[in-house]
């Protein structure tokens, strides 16, 4: 397998920690591409139409896009626990906080897409209050939810680390620690498993 990849794209380092809670990591080839909104990439472009990564090219040739794809046909490929519970209200949850981490990513990258590749003269300040505004409320219901957490290794959990750690990576909300405290508590054990720290993205 080989997947497009970008150092520090959250969404890729997401797959990656599936791949390596899954024991899958060494089966998959790295192929790492310089990529902006603004420039794409020719060869991403011929395996993923919408120039996003990541993409997972399979040994068959067929590519699986986007993260939540990728993360659940990793999940298919082992015989550990499940990263993706089955069903009842472990499977809701798990995807439903999913949901939450991958929408906090969404409004964190466009605000981190208005503040540093928009020239200054051109920056929308509402916009940028709107996206911080949505992250803000996602980072307070995990805040809300980080006692149930505990030892769960899913996908919910998973997304809700890579996420949190993003805003971290990029200082985009400094102090968010401070005011939700459970959710960095439960952050820091999370950020010491292996999984996570193979994949930690550079400064």
């Amino acid at each position: 397998m080989k997947l497009y990849h970008s150092p520090a794209s959250p969404f890729v380092r997401k797959a990656l920690v599936a791949a390596h809670e899954t024991g899958l990591a060494e089966r998959i080839e790295i192929a790492t591409i310089a990529l902006t909104p603004v420039a794409s990439n020719t060869e991403l472009n011929r395996e993923n139409p919408l120039g996003k990564i990541p993409a997972l090219v399979l040994e068959d040739g067929t590519t699986l896009f986007d993260s939540r794809v990728i993360c659940e046909y990793l999940d298919t490929r082992h015989d550990g626990p499940r990263l993706f519970p089955a069903d009842g209200r472990e499977r809701w949850t798990a995807l439903r906080r999913h949901a939450l981490a991958d929408g906090l990513l969404d409004a964190a990258i466009l605000c981190r897409y208005e503040t540093f590749l928009r020239p200054e003269e051109r920056r929308w300040t509402d916009w940028i209050d709107g996206q911080r505004a949505k992250f803000r409320r996602a980072l307070d219901a995990l805040e809300g939810e980080a006692n149930d957490f505990g030892a769960t290794v899913d996908i919910g959990t998973i997304a809700a680390a890579c996420a949190a750690d993003y805003l971290d990576f990029r200082s985009l909300d400094d102090g968010w620690r401070d005011r939700r405290p459970r959710i960095a508590a439960w952050l820091e054990g999370f950020a010491a498993r292996p999984s996570m720290q193979a994949t930690r993205p550079a400064a």
